[in-house]
């Protein structure tokens, strides 16, 4: 393996964007979480949301300010290490990341403030709007983005120019690309999924820890019945979305596809491989363990159909198997742990056993960091399924690279891997730090609302009215 500027260039922005996508896939979840807290808050008037609104909302702060960060640092990278990327679709990719700026960030950049530090300085419902507000710019940030990596994997809706730029000749053709709805709804999904799991986890942490009837008891256990029920409803929903999300792979890229099911015949009745190590020298998978007959199934295709293995490109125009075929089988049995996950704990909620069952309290903290991961092995599983393609079947990636040598961008790698390994691991620690004491900290602020005005409804609520939480035994 030749360590050229080509290959380091995609381990920077590799290296670069499995960081990034950590904080989005948690941030988009956890802000929609925060604004259903507040609502509820402002609904029943219990201060057990307001404290884990306290809580949460210190982690969110983190996690944003990491994911913009780590943000800025890629749209560098298209210039430093990807300019002919840029020069040649700056046309198409140049206004929907434009949108995402005047959009997602703007509208995020301007209540972001007002919703971390307007407790005192604005009312109840305003604070609440521009909760939901931040809520809604990560998502619409996520449309956005979404929206020009799916077009760069089923690109439509333009044409190449004399020079070899791209020029978009139907906008809402390049935005509605035949891969963007499937996708942005398992990357919502994902997020909330990521958010639900990481939640769970720490409120189990605590629960396990504390003792019964521990100030922030009450907290962590709704905490807990909310992301239970969470997980419980989207992983069976995910599964649906991901095999959506295959369907629409099979039809526009069907090179990824077959280095996802590690198929390397091109054939009719194609079967399932549950394992295998793919070769792509070898051209065939060694110690294959298959399910004969069911791959057109899996595919929802008729059984007599072709599906076409790797062997219908090119060697040089196949996409790399490895990566592509386990990522997709630990994204897919994660899944199953976390449809496992929702399914056990809604009925031990309905049989009120959720909070006396220590195993699967302790199952649900093993599976905290699990969202993460299935978010890391599905972005590689796109991504590398892709290849040799930038922008599939039309630029290659060897063509996109800018004009610059390896041991520029080894050493540009070497820098961004130290900066890296301090920064982001001092903040990860910092907010494993605030999870482990819980609301605990939240509890020991002033009241925000002490100097609210005599006579408002928030002024005439009870200072806290506890009820049952489901799952409870009492």
């Amino acid at each position: 393996m030749e360590f050229d500027a080509l290959l380091l260039s995609r381990m920077q922005f590799a290296f670069t964007i499995a960081f990034h996508i950590l904080f989005p896939a948690f941030t988009i979840g956890l802000a929609a979480f925060l604004a259903v807290l507040e609502g509820l808050w402002l609904w029943t008037k219990r201060e057990a949301f307001k404290t884990l609104y306290l809580f949460w909302v210190k982690i969110f702060a983190l996690s944003f300010g990491m994911g913009v960060v780590s943000g800025v640092v890629l749209s560098y990278q298209f210039g430093t290490n990807w300019s002919e990327f840029i020069r040649l679709t700056g046309g198409v990719i140049g206004p929907l990341l434009a949108f995402e700026v005047l959009t997602a960030f703007f509208l995020e950049a301007s209540f972001l403030g007002v919703m971390l530090f307007g407790w005192k300085k604005v009312g109840p419902r305003l604070h609440f709007t521009a909760t939901v507000l931040v809520a809604i710019g990560t998502t619409i940030s996520a449309f956005w983005i979404l929206s020009a990596n799916s077009w760069m994997q089923t690109p439509q809706g333009f044409e190449i120019m004399a020079d070899g730029r791209f020029q978009a000749t139907d906008f809402w053709q390049v935005v509605f690309n035949p891969s963007f709805p499937s996708r942005l709804v398992h990357m919502l999904l994902a997020a909330f999924m990521t958010t639900a799991l990481v939640v769970g986890a720490a409120s189990a942490w605590r629960i396990l820890k504390e003792k019964r009837g521990s100030t922030t008891w009450t907290e962590s256990r709704i905490a807990l019945v909310m992301a239970i029920g969470l997980v419980a409803v989207v992983a069976p929903l995910q599964l649906v979305v991901g095999h959506w999300s295959g369907e629409v792979a099979h039809k526009y890229q069907p090179s990824k596809t077959a280095a996802i099911e590690g198929y390397w015949e091109t054939r009719s009745n194609q079967p399932l491989h549950l394992f295998g190590i793919p070769d792509r020298e070898a051209q065939k998978n060694h110690f294959e363990v298959s399910i004969p007959g069911i791959g057109n199934m899996i595919q929802n295709v008729p059984k007599d159909e072709v599906i076409q293995g790797l062997d219908a490109w090119p060697r040089e125009d196949q996409p790399p198997p490895f990566i592509p075929f386990f990522g997709f089988r630990i994204m897919v049995g994660l899944g199953l742990l976390m449809i496992a996950l929702g399914g056990v704990g809604a009925i031990l909620i309905w049989r009120k056993r959720l909070f006396e069952s220590r195993w699967f309290l302790k199952f649900c903290v093993a599976m905290g960091p699990s969202g993460f991961i299935a978010v890391l092995a599905g972005w590689m599983v796109t991504e590398v399924g892709r290849q040799p393609w930038v922008v599939y079947g039309v630029l290659k990636t060897r063509d996109a690279v800018s004009p610059v040598t390896a041991a520029e961008v080894a050493t540009s790698l070497t820098v961004y891997v130290l900066v890296y390994a301090l920064v982001f691991t001092a903040g990860a620690l910092f907010i494993l730090r605030l999870m482990a004491e819980g609301p605990k900290a939240a509890l020991a602020e002033p009241d925000p609302r002490q100097d609210r005005a005599p006579g408002s409804p928030l002024a005439r609520a009870p200072a806290d009215a506890e009820g049952g939480i489901p799952g409870d035994e009492d």
